[in-house]
Parts: structure tokens; sequence; C-alpha cells
């Protein structure tokens, strides 16, 4: 007995020692239990588009708040069946456990640990997780004060809402997200039992990196659940053999990460570093199912280019070492640098011969290549091929999914372009954005080509010089002479430019002209009204004029726009002649949902905003449809089947850019194509094989739904022989131009040009 009376003695001892540590000594230490009761979670800023689909996340934490109330049972009785099923029933400790951890901690045994849903609070707000007496004595006794001062359920909303659960989420409504694509209230037993077991292991149940552990797990979650009654062994079968499809990484509903990054840097420029942690919530004026079509038809027709001009070969080169083991080391480590664009995998050859390449993907797959998936690269496979192009054992290639070949499974061989793209529409009424693709993947290239690219426009430049022309008397009937400037001359000259076919039709009118992007014809209208009215004409539509020539060459396009500017400009004509200024941002809320800004848009465009005539407006739309009717866009007519669609298309000298840009509907986009490093882009190539296939595309879903447009004629306009004019420079002793370097019938000299 005196044994049993020396142990009591000791256990009454040390826990009057630790008593009396916890009192006196790390009891003062506590820290004030603010981070709880007046909880303020790192919620990071959150982008979507116009209609709730999110585009972008910033902050070091994935997180969402969500109040108690609102988490379903399923995942609270799934977390507490395998966590702290005692939770609402004890006072914040698990003796047995605690005593059990205490002394394996004292005696050096193994680590064990008891914590219960409010200690773990506790270490998660305030302490480190390491393994020491008095750091569990703190989480004791910090575990009663937050008990004391929190209800149950407030403890429970804390936990769930902080909790790190892998992939940089913290908190289940995250997680859920994260790997699910689902809200909390659209989880499944099968998936809330899959959350509910990555608490204690983060890193080893993570269901995205380790599926198999995390399924182990998630059958001690359903085990549990339904032992304490919380499912039917009906559910626990069905829930056991779901299968559930896990995203490996967080998964955006468009892609618009050129947007995303936009918006970042705009509210960064505010808040700074607090743009990361306050839960502000932007929403764009960006259309979701606009921004798909519109990067989908980018990437597809700058792959469509790139297909057209060759195969260049393997992106790298390694050797396979002979030990198995070793050849898998070298293959992961190329291929952490090629990561994959969107659907464009990279892969290494690991077996070639004429009808058949077997290559190696970053997840492992072997994959097979042949019949039509060689034919891209046929050039490469011959036996003769350059050592930099040939395929052999090692390359490092790009392959993709053939998504027209019946078996969906079949591989083919492919290459990441080379040239850019960027496209950008706009509402023309008030300047919003409705879709926007800065390039071909962002990952590899952040550079937004939309808002950043300086590029010539080519001849999408020449609907701003027609439309200063009108105001000096031309009109859509005007005669021009298409026939080369030397031709009028009968000398040499210094700068003598060319049309782009070679081709040259004599007298033709100014909307003939203008519809078929004749060169010769925009020069001489350019020499009629003076290179300097024409380049001080240009602010008007929102260009830099400090950016343009003042001279003739103004006419063929060699100044400088961005895609957003020139999609801005194009919108005066699709609006009836008002600047417009491109904005992004439509509403801004913080972590509470309160609004922090809301832009503020006039529902008609104020008068002071126009620019131009509202006749004028109306004469260049008249001939800009002509383009896509009878002209160089008449392919975006033809494919999309309607009548108001307007537009011009645009090549620069030896085709280095491509672009389309027009409208219809209250849409105005811009399309366009080149290498950052300017080059000629083909002999062949011009904007209408370039840039409007992507237009076209992309308007295609942009227009779906949307009524023909026909525009009202305005005042004091009249049509003469079907072509539309000032009224003033049609009456009798007007002095408009009705035509301009063109020899008569008569065989009279030159017409002069009479100015207004």
């Amino acid at each position: 007995m005196k044994w049993l009376l020396s142990l009591a003695a000791l256990i009454t001892f040390v826990a009057a020692a630790l008593l009396a540590f916890a009192l006196l000594v790390l009891a003062p230490d506590l820290p004030s239990l603010d981070a709880v009761t007046d909880y303020k979670p790192k919620i990071p800023l959150r982008i979507y588009t116009a209609d709730n689909a999110l585009i972008g996340e910033f902050g070091e934490e994935h997180r969402d708040f969500v109040p108690i109330k609102e988490i379903p049972d399923v995942l609270k009785n799934a977390l507490l069946s395998i966590e702290d099923s005692r939770f609402y029933e004890h006072g914040g400790i698990d003796f047995i456990g605690v005593t059990r951890a205490v002394l394996s901690d004292v005696t050096g045994g193994v680590k064990q640990g008891a914590s219960t849903i409010t200690m773990q609070v506790a270490r998660n707000f305030f302490l480190t997780r390491e393994r020491t007496l008095a750091r569990k004595l703190k989480e004791i006794m910090l575990s009663y004060r937050i008990e004391t001062a929190l209800s149950k359920d407030q403890i429970l909303e804390l936990y769930m809402n902080q909790i790190y659960l892998g992939q940089r989420t913290h908190g289940f409504s995250s997680a859920a997200r994260t790997y699910f694509g689902k809200s909390l209230k659209e989880l499944s037993i099968a998936e809330a039992a899959m959350l509910g077991g990555i608490p204690q292991n983060p890193a080893r149940h993570n269901p995205a990196v380790n599926p198999q552990r995390a399924k182990q797990r998630q059958i001690l979650v359903l085990k549990s659940m339904r032992r304490l009654g919380h499912i039917t062994d009906a559910q626990f079968e069905q829930a056991s053999n779901e299968q559930l499809h896990i995203n490996s990484s967080l998964q955006f509903e468009s892609h618009a990460a050129y947007v995303a990054e936009t918006v970042r840097q705009s509210i960064y420029e505010q808040y700074k570093e607090d743009t990361y942690t306050m839960g502000m919530k932007v929403y764009t004026t960006i259309n979701k199912a606009e921004q798909e079509a519109a990067y989908e038809s980018l990437r597809r027709n700058v792959m469509a280019y790139d297909q057209r001009h060759g195969y260049r070969g393997p992106e790298a080169f390694i050797e396979l070492p002979a030990d198995e083991d070793a050849r898998d080391d070298a293959i992961d480590e190329v291929l952490l640098k090629h990561p994959a664009s969107d659907l464009l995998f990279a892969a290494v050859v690991t077996q070639v011969d004429a009808k058949l390449v077997q290559a190696e993907l970053a997840t492992g797959e072997s994959i097979q290549i042949s019949g039509d998936g060689l034919r891209f690269a046929s050039a490469a496979l011959q036996t003769k091929a350059k050592r930099d192009l040939k395929l052999r054992p090692g390359a490092v290639i790009r392959v993709m999914q053939d998504n027209k070949a019946k078996d969906k499974a079949r591989w083919q061989i492919s290459q990441l372009p080379e040239v850019d793209a960027a496209y950008v529409s706009l509402n023309a009424q008030d300047g919003s954005y409705r879709s926007l693709v800065g390039g071909f993947d962002f990952n590899r290239k952040k550079f937004n080509h939309v808002s950043s690219a300086w590029r010539q426009p080519g001849s999408s430049m020449k609907p701003f010089i027609y439309s200063a022309a009108l105001e000096k008397g031309f009109f859509g009937g005007s005669m021009i002479n298409d026939a080369p400037l030397s031709a009028d001359t009968n000398e040499s000259l210094r700068w003598d430019p060319r049309n782009d076919d070679g081709k040259y039709d004599g007298p033709i009118s100014m909307q003939t002209a203008l519809a078929q992007s004749k060169n010769v014809v925009s020069v001489k209208i350019l020499k009629a009204i003076g290179a300097t009215y024409a380049r001080d004409y240009l602010p008007r539509f929102g260009f830099e004029a400090a950016k343009h020539p003042v001279n003739l060459t103004l006419a063929l396009g060699t100044g400088a726009v961005t895609p957003v500017q020139l999609a801005a400009a194009y919108a005066v004509f699709a609006n009836g002649g008002y600047q417009v200024s491109p904005w992004l941002i439509q509403r801004v809320t913080d972590g509470r949902g309160k609004i922090m800004f809301e832009a503020k848009v006039p529902a008609v465009a104020p008068e002071e905003s126009r620019v131009i005539d509202a006749r004028n407006a109306y004469i260049m739309d008249s001939m800009l449809r002509e383009v896509t009717r009878s002209g160089t866009g008449a392919a975006a007519s033809q494919r999309l089947g309607r009548h108001d669609l307007a537009g011009k298309t645009g090549t620069t000298s030896d085709a280095m850019d491509g672009w389309f840009a027009g409208y219809a509907s209250n849409i105005v986009a811009v399309a366009w194509m080149g290498y950052d490093d300017p080059k000629s882009l083909g002999g062949r190539e011009f904007g209408a094989t370039l840039a409007l296939p992507i237009w076209i595309d992309s308007m295609r879903t942009a227009l779906a739904g949307k009524s023909e447009v026909l525009r009202a004629t305005p005042e004091n306009v009249v049509s003469v022989d079907g072509k539309w004019s000032y009224a003033e420079y049609q009456t009798e002793g007007g002095n408009g131009v009705k035509a301009l370097d063109i020899e008569d019938s008569l065989g009279d000299r030159l017409l002069k040009l009479f100015k207004p």
C-alpha cells in the first residue's frame, strides 16, 4: 500500500507543479483572444465575370468565409465523426487523450495526439506545432478560455473556415471549390467525407496529390459516420463506391487570365498588400460565353496558321539513360521545363519508326501516335531529315488529342506556335469590355497584346482617313482613279505606293475603293485633304496623334495603335459618333459584401462625347458594311449569315501584322495576329486570312440570338446612285468632290479638287 500512497503523492506533486507552472509562468504570457473573438480571416482577391463566373484569385491563402448556419450538416458530421465526435458534449478538453499525450511527452514515448476541435483552434490561431509540454499546457489553457468566450457553433465556424486543407486552400468552402469545383451545399456524402478526412494530415490525405491515401482516409470517415448514426448502411455503400472527379489544380470557370491580371494590377495600385487579404470581390464587365468563345477561337486560329507553315522540329533533346529509374527521372526533369499549354502537352519520345511514335507524358502515361497523328511531323520522320528536325528517342515534342477523330483518345503531334495574337470586344455604346484575350498563353507569356502591343494598323486605319475626307466634301460615290501615282504624273516618284494585289481598276468609287482596300486610292484621298488635317483628325477617335506620321504613308496605317485603342475607335462609327473610353471593373465589394465601388455609366451617351457628325458615322457605317458584303471582309457575312456586319481588314507592309476590326449589334471587336519581334507572316497571308477567322468565330457566339440592326438615316444626308452624301455637297452649286484625278471621256484635263 505504501507504494500506492507514494505514487498518489507523486502524481499530486506533479499535478500541483504543472498547475503552478501553468498559472505562474505560462498564463501571464498567453495571447489575447482577439484573433478568435474578432475573427478577420485572410480572404484572397477574387475576380468574376459580369455573370458571376470566377476568373481569378490572388492571395497566399485560398479561402472563403461561410457562416456556420450555411455549412451543411453532412460536412459537419463528416468532420466531427473523425476529428471530435464529442465536440458538443465536452468542455474543450478530452482528458483521457490529453493525459496520454502528456505522459508520452514526459516519458519520451511515441508522440500521440488527442486534440479536440477547440484545441486545434487554439493551436492554429496562437501556437506553433512543436511537441513540447509547455506548448500542450498553453493549448489546454487557451482552449478553456476559448470555450468560455465563444459558443460551440462559433468555435466550429472558426475551425471550418481557418483550417489548412492542402493545395493552398484554407477552409472547407475553398477546398470544396478547389478539389470538386462545387459549393458546400452541392457536396455529396462521399465528397464531404473526403474533405473531412484531410485535416489530420493535409499532405498525406490531399486527394489531388495522394488519391489512394485520401480514399483510405475517406473510408475511415464514412465508417465513423455510420457508427455514429449519421448515415445508413446503404448510404455508406453508395458513398464508398462513388467515383469522385478531383481537380488537380485550382480551376477557374473561364479562360480569362489576362483580364484577371489587369484587374489585379488596378486593385493593387490602390490597396497594395491589403489587396490579397481583404476578401474583395471584383465583378468585371466580361461576358463568360463571349470570353470563352474568344479564347477558343484565338487559340484554334493561331494553331491553324502555325500548322499552315510547317513543323519546326522538337523543342529540345535529352539523352535517355539505360537505367529505368534514371530514365524516368530524366523525363520528369525535362518535362518540368516544358509545362502544358492548356491541352497542348509536352512529351518525350521513347520509341520511333516511320509509322509509329511512342512518347511519355508528365503524368507518366505512355501514348502512341500513328496514322494521321503523324502527318504534321511527317518530314521529321524521314531518314534524311536534318538532325534538329528529326524525331528520335529523347526528343521533346508537343502532342494533343484529335477531337475530330472517332477515337477521342487518338493523339497527334503538334507544336507551340511562335506567332501570337490578341482579341478584344467592347460594348460600342459605353466602352465596357465584353471579352479580352491578350495572347495565346498567359502562363507562357504574360505580355498583354490587347493593351500594350503598339503595332502598325495597316489598312484598318483607312476608314478614319475616309471619315476625315467626308468633312471635305467626299462621299461614297466620289470617283478616284485607281492607278499608280507615277502613272498620273508620267514621272518617276521616290515613293510610289502600290495595291497589295498589284491590280488597278481605273476610275472607281470611294466606297468600292474602301471595300477592296485600294492603297493608291487611299493615298490620293489623303493627298487631297492634307496629311496634317487627317493626322489632327485622329484624336477624335482616341488615337494619339504623336504616334502617327504627318505624311502620305498615314493612309496605309504606318502609325501605331493597340488593339483596344482600335476597337474604341471603331466604336465611334458603331454608336453614331460618340467617343468611348474602355472600362473593365463594374463593381467591387469588401469581404462582407459591402459595395466599395460601382461604375456609374449613363444610359445615353452625353452629347459632349460626340466627336463626329451623326451623318459622318452613318455614311462610314454604310461603307464599312460594303466591306463585309463584297470586299475583303466578305467572309464575315458569308459565314455568319448576317447583313449588319461592318468592318475593315488590315495588313501591314510585308504582312507583319494582320488585323480585322468590325462591329454589329452594339458589339465592336478587333482581332490581331503577328510576331512579337515583327517579321513577315507569309506572302500569302493577309488580315482576311489571319485575323478575320478569329473575329468570325468569336462574334458567332457574341451575336447569337441578337437581331440585326438597321440604322435610322439622319437628317441632311442624300443618296446619290446608292451612295450617301452630306446634302449640302450635292445641292445645285455645291462644291462636293465628284471626281479626283480622273480623265473624263472627252479628254478634258484632270479634274481638280474643290475644297468646301
